[in-house]
């Protein structure tokens, strides 16, 4: 559980970092390499998250590389909903929700279903 709420705080601060710019008018006014840097000072808060994450789920045992990869793209994309949502004021269409089941499909069949499993 810590390593996915982990993933989650990582995830919450690289969707702003990566996509706040598009948004905010001041920064919008920004060069280029300044935005860069503003996203990138956001970003080290998702790695002081993202890195321990994937350290304790993959050293534990809990998870291997394969599902920690599946289950990260999950949360992006569910966080990335959630700021579609409120801040971009973008709307949920059906394509885009299909999509994300299909997604949660792949985390089922990563994490739930065991290999060799009848």
């Amino acid at each position: 559980m810590r390593t996915i709420l982990l993933l989650i705080g990582s995830n919450v601060f690289m969707t702003f970092a990566w996509y706040s710019q598009l948004k905010f008018r001041w920064i919008e006014t920004k060069p280029l390499p300044v935005i860069i840097l503003i996203s990138w000072s956001i970003a080290l808060f998702e790695y002081c998250l993202a890195v321990p994450a994937n350290r304790i789920g993959y050293m534990s045992g809990q998870f291997t590389g394969y599902q920690l990869k599946i289950i990260q793209e999950c949360i992006t994309l569910t966080v990335f909903i959630g700021f579609a949502w409120f801040v971009l004021k973008e709307r949920l269409t059906w394509n885009y929700a299909v999509s994300l089941l299909l997604i949660l499909g792949a985390v089922y069949f990563a994490i739930g279903v065991k290999p060799g499993a009848k």
